[in-house]
């Protein structure tokens, strides 16, 4: 941090006796285990308190991490998705320099309870049955799918019923833009009728899709109460609860670590962090839990991080990103 950035952030630290002495991380309810994982070894590694980690989902943990500079702001937020140049914008018109770190992939998954049917979808299948209005007979009708069988025979007979994120939530956005819009291509008549991106990406409000909170834990112990029901979340969470729930295949690929890590499985995002570089140096232990968190033994192919489904970055990446960090390089957009 140069002399004039210090001076500034220690002027905005001043009301208090001494800044927090413990780092403060929100944001992606997807990253939040990795993130968490990090902090608990930072805390039995280093002299530094454990961070405190929140699921805030990536919406609201931008909205907090860009609100300002200061002890009650966030020091770091997590997202499942890029930062949007609209943040980004707030983000530099209140004072604040987000430092970029992209950590890995994760793929989205439609999964359900392993004593359910097993399903083999398209995207445009998951845009038929999720979609708000969806091509009948050459014109955009109110969805009238109630069952994914009324979608294709071949799907099981069994009422539509998906949980997922709310619109707060990164793992929502990328859906919508992956799953939702990918599969609005595919759906024949879409293309005549102009549906345009806006349109792909809004989701039906009849009770078919069930907004689940951010928690992805709770998701999970909601699927296993209904064998019939769908959720909607990342990789990691089917990766940890692989003896209870079933991931779909999508386009007859399964999500798995390998799929996802070869760029087979079609419904995959990138992962990342953000740190404010105002609280470097005035916040004790941000670059050391930056460095930890890019240590090849953290986020390199054998790191623990990807023993709970993170899948990580190719080396030359990690590499650049890793130098990044380590300067405290400014994100540009």
């Amino acid at each position: 941090m140069s002399a004039t950035a210090l001076a500034v952030a220690t002027t905005v630290f001043a009301g208090g006796a001494m800044a927090r002495d413990q780092i403060q991380i929100v944001g992606s309810s997807t990253v939040f285990p990795f993130s968490t994982a990090v902090a608990e070894q930072f805390g039995q590694k280093t002299s530094f308190k454990t961070p405190v980690v929140e699921s805030t989902g990536s919406g609201g943990g931008m909205k907090l991490f860009c609100a300002g500079v200061g002890e009650g702001t966030p020091d770091m937020t997590n997202a499942s998705r890029r930062i949007k140049k609209s943040e980004f914008e707030t983000c530099t018109a209140n004072g604040v320099t987000p430092v970029e770190v992209k950590i890995g992939f994760d793929g989205i998954v439609l999964a359900n309870s392993k004593a359910g049917a097993t399903f083999n979808l398209t995207l445009a299948q998951v845009f038929l049955a999720l979609a708000k209005e969806v091509p009948v007979d050459g014109k955009l009708v109110a969805n009238p799918y109630v069952n994914w069988s009324d979608i294709d025979p071949s799907l099981p007979t069994s009422k539509i019923e998906v949980l997922g994120p709310p619109p707060t939530s990164g793992t929502r956005d990328a859906f919508v833009e992956i799953a939702m819009e990918g599969g609005c291509k595919a759906v024949p008549g879409a293309k005549d009728l102009g549906l345009k991106k806006k349109k792909c990406h809004e989701i039906r409000e009849d009770g078919a899709f069930i907004e689940a909170g951010e928690n992805d834990n709770l998701i999970v112990q909601k699927l296993e109460a209904n064998p019939n029901a769908v959720g909607i979340f990342g990789f990691s969470f089917l990766d940890q609860n692989a003896d209870k729930i079933q991931g779909s295949q999508i386009g007859g690929v399964e999500p798995t670590f390998e799929n996802i890590a070869a760029g087979d499985y079609p419904v995959s995002r990138s992962l990342y962090f953000y740190i404010k570089k105002e609280h470097v140096g005035v916040i004790p232990g941000i670059e050391e839990y930056a460095a930890e968190f890019t240590a090849d033994g953290t986020w390199g192919d054998e790191g623990y991080l990807s023993e709970k489904g993170l899948i990580p970055l190719p080396a030359a990446d990690r590499e650049k990103i890793g130098a990044d960090v380590k300067a405290m390089t400014p994100l540009s957009m």
